[in-house]
């Protein structure tokens, strides 16, 4: 039987180069390889600059070898490790700071379309969800462990689900005699609780992302690369963050805020005394897909670009 292997394209491919790329001959971190479509753009379009690009997906690395292949190891350098390590992974490979960092956060098309993997509810697999699945707890053992009213906080904080204790609850119900372990199971459990409703998509669509948010420690991955962009990064250069969720995108935008403020002191103090010196400015406005970009790939609809710039890096600074 022949089988399709799975595609992935980028969302806002050329509008995240543009942006992050301001120092042609710059090296570059791309902390999301997954299918490579970014770090690819920015290699042909800017031959002096290189990449280090990571990924947690042993499946992402293999694609990177690939690439590197083609562009030579003096352009790309391949790291498997969470991006949240990236200001560690840069001291130990002696680049100094470098000219842009992208995270184009969320899965990739890859994963979703590999059944195997167990980040979809439209067909059977195991229930995984590991973006390294040779390591951590997977959704299964998650959900096997978790008492009901932590199950209940994962759905509902990362999900916004508003039936995650009835979710939590019936999960827990059947863990001796019939525990949930593959995707189906999962989301008809789900579908059974919340019902379907029209305009809604599927019923289990927020409790799968929730489980793979816990599952990933996603947020606190962007918390850790966030708090350490700025020493990674060069006078001028560029943090560009594709999110596709609310969480991940509110934040990156507090993040934003914050790091760009020249101010800090609470907004009852008249005076500033705080004497704070900001580390990046922000650059320009949200940027979403075009219409035609979203009627051509349907799951980038939901992304939002947020781009911010370092400034202030004190001499001799690396």
């Amino acid at each position: 039987m022949m089988t399709t292997e799975p595609t992935h394209t980028p969302v806002l491919l050329a509008e995240a180069i543009t942006q992050l790329v301001q120092i042609p001959t710059g090296t570059y971190i791309d902390g999301t390889f997954g299918g490579g479509g970014h770090s690819r753009y920015l290699l042909e379009h800017f031959p002096q600059a290189s990449i280090v690009a990571f990924d947690r997906d042993p499946a992402a690395i293999t694609r990177a070898v690939h690439m590197q292949r083609e562009f030579g190891v003096n352009r790309l350098q391949i790291v498997q490790a969470p991006f949240a390590d990236m200001q560690m992974v840069v001291s130990q490979l002696g680049t100094g700071a470098v000219a842009g960092i992208l995270l184009d956060l969320g899965y990739s098309s890859f994963q979703i379309d590999d059944p195997r993997r167990g980040f979809a509810f439209r067909t059977d697999g195991p229930l995984d969800m590991r973006f390294d699945p040779t390591t951590g707890p997977s959704a299964v053992e998650l959900l096997a462990t978790l008492d009901e009213a932590e199950l209940a906080d994962v759905i509902w904080r990362y999900g916004d689900e508003r039936r995650s204790r009835a979710i939590a609850r019936a999960i827990v119900a059947r863990r001796e005699t019939d525990p949930v372990h593959t995707t189906r199971q999962l989301a008809e459990l789900v579908a059974h609780i919340v019902g379907h409703q029209s305009g809604r998509g599927h019923p289990a669509t927020r409790t799968f992302q929730a489980v793979r948010i816990a599952v990933n420690k996603e947020l606190e991955q962007l918390e850790r690369v966030l708090a350490n962009a700025a020493p990674i990064l060069v006078e001028g250069g560029r943090l560009v963050v594709i999110s596709f969720h609310s969480l991940e995108d509110r934040m990156t935008k507090q993040f934003m805020a914050s790091a760009s403020a020249t101010c800090l002191c609470p907004p009852e103090q008249i005076v500033c005394t705080c004497q704070t010196v900001p580390a990046f400015r922000r650059v320009g406005r949200a940027i979403r897909p075009s219409a035609s970009e979203g009627t051509a790939n349907p799951r980038s609809r939901s992304a939002v670009m947020r781009v911010a710039e370092r400034i202030n890096v004190s001499p001799g600074a690396s």
